[in-house]
């Protein structure tokens, strides 16, 4: 008995479409990658590590069925969409007061002020609070889901975009951490911090006044 393939056409459809979604700006890269500026790599791998968990999250809720649930209770995703906008404009309010100080940052260090702990959970609740990652994964599981072979190739789908997931916001961290890009971020720290505002504004006003 010949096993079926793993990778098939739909389940390689479902690897470039998270990886492209991945590696493109966006509220968390962003974040990570001032954090790795401003913070060094130790600050921003733990805040990368909780947008990993967060999105882990959504995907087992995908990979359980139990986002489709969600989805059709529409006071939930409101909720979640509401959270998520204000939780984006209070991080918009952050970057747009620090673009506007005059005051030059300390001397940039490896090592952040702030603790480990809330470092992670500042990233888990920036996906938590994104309910486009539950339409996102519920894509994925979609097209992991063969009409041959069912369900048997969400899970490994799954795991493999969390991999994929993990090597993007970890190589967004370590790049974004190095002593020229440090340097680079003390040269253009209030425009930075200016569009790091806009973005977070935008995408919160976004989920704010979106009807999907």
């Amino acid at each position: 008995m010949i096993a079926s393939p793993v990778l098939t056409a739909d389940v390689l459809i479902a690897y470039s479409a998270y990886f492209v979604g991945t590696a493109s700006p966006g509220p968390s890269n962003l974040a990570i990658m001032s954090l790795a500026m401003s913070s060094g790599r130790r600050a921003a791998l733990t805040f990368a590590l909780g947008v990993v968990s967060g999105s882990f999250s959504w995907a087992l809720l995908a990979s359980l069925g139990l986002s489709a649930v969600l989805a059709s209770y529409s006071q939930c995703l409101v909720a979640i969409r509401i959270a998520g906008g204000l939780y984006l404009l209070w991080l918009g309010f952050k970057s747009a007061r620090s673009a506007l100080s005059a005051d030059e940052p300390a001397t940039i260090t490896t090592r952040s002020d702030e603790p480990l702990k809330r470092l992670y959970l500042r990233g888990l609740l920036l996906h938590l609070t994104n309910p486009k990652a539950v339409l996102v994964w519920m894509s994925i599981v979609s097209l992991a889901m063969s009409p041959v072979h069912g369900a048997a190739h969400v899970m490994p789908v799954v795991l493999g975009c969390m991999v994929i997931g993990t090597a993007v916001f970890s190589s967004y961290a370590v790049l974004f951490s190095t002593a020229s890009a440090r340097r680079i971020y003390t040269a253009i720290r209030r425009w930075l911090d200016g569009s790091l505002a806009v973005m977070f504004g935008i995408a919160g006003l976004k989920l704010l006044t979106s009807r999907n």
